[in-house]
């Protein structure tokens, strides 16, 4: 067996390992309180199966590094897999010190999410660029993801503590912002199926777009709702688009990218109104009782812990470890590119969490809707500063 296969095997392996470990500490938190004994023997197991997730992940990126070479960051499925890891590292520490099993239920399926949507990008193995070529790309780069996978553990305690303390009673401006939050996450979950089920069945659809006289392809993965501007389908047997890309949209993959987003919100809805009808009321409402026995202000706690300790991590790689190399790099430590803005953007989000905080008093709802806001800049500068602007950074 090829170093190839042991490190997609090992992957596979690590993410249905974080599935079943979710399945055990949903079962502790289920068991009633007088079965203490059995309570912690199922998160124990659940803890244990995670370890051995995080560790065959482990063998995933020791083999990949091995196969190309070089740490496996440089490309959008390398690096959104390195976070997925970074966050359930993190998740281990962190329920090692507090030992809920709470924690469990919400942040190992988001993380199994995140990797699974690693999964989108292709998977090839590939010499790096010349651009890449440096020991900056290992430090500075697995510095920022390991600094946002513990950020992303403030995220999962804000998300809860706002469906624990938030009234569900009734349909209020705050409780549908939480439930915005939820229906963002099975947008997110929309992508990923609606990509799969369509690259399973290598589906394809490609167009020639007129590029000022000249003719480029675009390709698609998905039917094509949206077609570029100017563009002639060329595939048969496939679905004619809707409408084209509105002119504004420059570039030759304009119009697929907003045909993904378009199928994504699709699905998404699809899934969440499924999941409305089998709970016959808001995700956010049924998911309150689950939470309803952890205690708010430990909650509290791990998203000022979380954000105490990955702010200075991410410091390091995202502003620090970034100027180093750019200087190196470039020959400049700064300069207005979409990546480094939204990286500054980022880092002065979670110093304001920190000073309302400490100084004005910020805690408990206050600090759930900042925790979750922050990710929410996190993963904006993942998925659209990486796929859609225009930047030296971009995976794209």
């Amino acid at each position: 067996m090829d170093l190839y296969s042991i490190s997609s095997g090992a992957l596979l392996i690590a993410f249905i390992l974080y599935l079943v470990a979710t399945f055990f500490f949903g079962g502790a938190i289920r068991q009633d309180k007088s079965e203490r004994h059995q309570k912690t023997k199922a998160g124990s197991i659940g803890l244990v199966i995670t370890i051995i997730g995080f560790a065959s992940q482990l063998v995933y990126f020791i083999t990949r590094w091995m196969l190309t070479g070089h740490a496996p960051v440089s490309n959008l499925f390398e690096f959104t897999t390195f976070l997925g890891m970074s966050m359930i590292f993190a998740f281990i520490i962190i329920y090692i010190y507090y030992k809920t099993a709470f924690l469990g239920v919400f942040a190992l399926p988001l993380a199994t999410i995140i990797i699974a949507y690693a999964s989108m990008f292709s998977t090839g193995a590939a010499p790096l660029v010349p651009s890449l070529q440096s020991n900056w790309l290992h430090i500075h780069v697995t510095t920022v993801a390991l600094g946002q996978g513990i950020l992303f553990i403030s995220f999962v305690a804000g998300l809860m503590y706002l469906i624990r303390q938030i009234d569900q009673t009734k349909l209020t401006f705050r409780n549908g912002m939480l439930e915005a939050v939820i229906y963002c996450i099975f947008l997110f979950i929309g992508f990923i199926v609606i990509t799969t089920i369509f690259n399973a069945v290598s589906y394809q659809a490609t167009f020639e777009v007129d590029r000022d006289g000249q003719a480029v392809m675009a390709e698609y993965q998905l039917p094509p709702l949206a077609a570029p501007k100017d563009s002639t389908l060329l595939s048969e047997n496939v679905m004619n688009p809707w409408f084209e890309a509105p002119a504004w949209m420059h570039g030759d993959e304009a119009g697929r990218k907003l045909n993904t987003v378009i199928w994504s919100f699709f699905t998404g809805t699809i899934i969440y109104g499924i999941a409305f009808l089998i709970s016959r009321k808001r995700i956010g409402k049924r998911l309150h009782p689950l939470v309803k026995g952890v205690k708010p202000d430990m909650l509290d706690e791990i998203m000022y812990r979380s954000v105490a300790i990955g702010f200075p991590v991410f410091t390091l790689g995202g502003l620090i470890f970034a100027a180093i190399w750019a200087q190196l790099a470039w020959g400049r430590f700064w300069g207005w590119d979409p990546k480094e803005v939204w990286a500054l953007i980022t880092w002065f989000f979670y110093a304001a969490f920190l000073h309302l905080r400490l100084s004005r008093g910020w805690h408990g709802e206050k600090s759930g809707w900042l925790a979750v806001v922050g990710f929410a800049i996190i993963m904006f500068n993942l998925i659209v500063v990486n796929l859609i602007l225009a930047s030296l950074h971009s995976y794209a």
